[in-house]
């Protein structure tokens, strides 16, 4: 009994899942294409980004540049995007990721960020203490390369070419592999 219901139903679904893909092909059909607006918006409720890369992203997703720049605007305008606070955000997690001053600022004027912002990026870093680079580069050695007053010769100059390719400068590095004990 219980085999030949299952195979009613079976039988009932035959001629509706037919029919399912037309039904999907007219949902997708009557969906209107998103405005390049609400493309940007899109983009800016997954993170934060600065006009120049939003603006890049939209032009590479196929809307013209000049409706990409409308919208940006219209994006900025509504306090949706704010390069100042992309700014300060993107050198909070660099900093945090373990990133030099010189390496952050090169990222931010990578994105197109002009020099007021990038300022005010560093001035955010500072009114929150997390500017203090020779700690930050200390901390670092200490992660990768264990306990600082074990480090040798060679791990030194690991910890150094290390900090160096994040960006600390060179009086920075200096003073942090100076200041670990045992040195």
């Amino acid at each position: 009994m219980r085999h030949s219901t299952t195979k009613l139903r079976t039988q009932d679904r035959g001629p509706a899942d037919s029919q399912a893909p037309d039904a999907t092909a007219e949902r997708k059909a009557r969906r209107r294409e998103a405005t390049p607006a609400q493309r940007a918006l899109g983009l800016l409720v997954r993170r934060e980004h600065s006009r120049q890369e939003l603006t890049r992203k939209l032009v590479a997703r196929g809307i013209a540049e000049e409706e990409a720049v409308v919208a940006v605007e219209r994006m900025s305008e509504a306090g949706w995007q704010d390069d100042n606070r992309f700014a300060c955000s993107l050198a909070r997690t660099r900093a945090a990721a373990g990133y030099g001053p010189l390496w952050i600022r090169s990222e931010l004027t990578a994105h197109g960020l002009a020099g007021a912002a990038v300022e005010q990026a560093f001035a955010s870093l500072a009114e929150s203490g997390d500017d203090d680079w020779t700690a930050r580069a200390r901390d670092l050695v200490h992660r990768r390369h264990g306990p600082p007053g074990q480090l040798s010769l060679a791990l030194q100059r690991k910890a150094s070419d290390l900090l160096l390719r994040r960006g600390f400068s060179g009086e920075t590095v200096r003073a942090a592999i100076r200041s670990l004990p045992g040195d």
